[in-house]
């Protein structure tokens, strides 16, 4: 596992880094970088599994750091005193916002989160995708389903358009809102752009999208699948 801290004040990343060690132990790498252009230059050169950013590095606006990281594979956790943009950082689909000053409880549950031991609602309303070299946002609104594609998602959209997001499934469904579910091993689905579940027999089903595209469901999802169909139309 590896982690890469960008935090502009000495002391704050040396105390996050004595607790990343300490909540984290199986941390393999763990990088601290003070500024933003060398925080976007590690990402650039390393592969990490997680960014914990500061949004105020020596004047200039983290977000930059944001909207780049959350295009890509691995999760972002936001640490920072601009509370007033914990709704917008949500937003743009990061895995948690720890407020400054970081207290080890607090930090504990975004590791959580990002272990996948905590749950928690989702408000993300766009995601971002890279495309020509350069950052597109897609709003989630837009999306009836996504497709595993190597280790990349296909994000199919209601336009007829499909993009690619840099996270493979396993850690898109963890930002997404809770209206997406994984159907199957190379599926999730908007259950709002759900039509139907169709049994094929031999406890096989599919579902049938508003698009038309009819969709495997895997053996072992058939179940909560069905629950997820029957609460939203108990809900409407």
């Amino acid at each position: 596992m590896k982690i890469l801290i960008v935090e502009d004040e000495a002391r704050s990343a040396r105390r996050l880094e004595r607790l990343i060690r300490r909540l984290l132990p199986e941390v393999e790498r763990l990088y601290v970088e003070q500024g933003l252009a060398e925080g976007l230059r590690r990402l650039a050169d390393d592969s990490v599994d997680l960014l914990l950013l500061d949004l105020n590095l020596s004047g200039k606006d983290g977000f930059e750091a944001v909207r780049d990281g959350v295009s890509r594979a691995f999760h972002t956790i936001v640490v920072s005193a601009h509370v007033d943009r914990a709704v917008e950082a949500f937003e743009y689909g990061v895995l948690d916002f720890v407020p400054k000053p970081v207290m080890e409880p607090r930090l504990r549950i975004a590791l959580d989160r990002f272990r996948g031991a905590e749950p928690t609602e989702r408000s993300t309303r766009h995601l971002i995708v890279r495309r020509s070299g350069s950052l597109k946002r897609v709003r989630v609104s837009e999306v009836l389903r996504v497709e595993a594609s190597g280790h990349y998602s296909a994000l199919h959209l209601a336009s007829g358009r499909t993009e690619f997001h840099d996270k493979p499934l396993d850690r898109l469904i963890e930002i997404l809102p809770r209206s997406f579910i994984r159907a199957h091993r190379s599926h999730i689905v908007n259950l709002d752009e759900t039509l139907t579940l169709r049994p094929l027999g031999g406890g096989r089903y599919k579902l049938r999208m508003s698009d038309g595209t009819e969709l495997p469901v895997g053996r072992t999802r058939v179940q909560s699948v069905k629950e997820r169909l029957e609460r939203g139309r108990a809900g409407s």
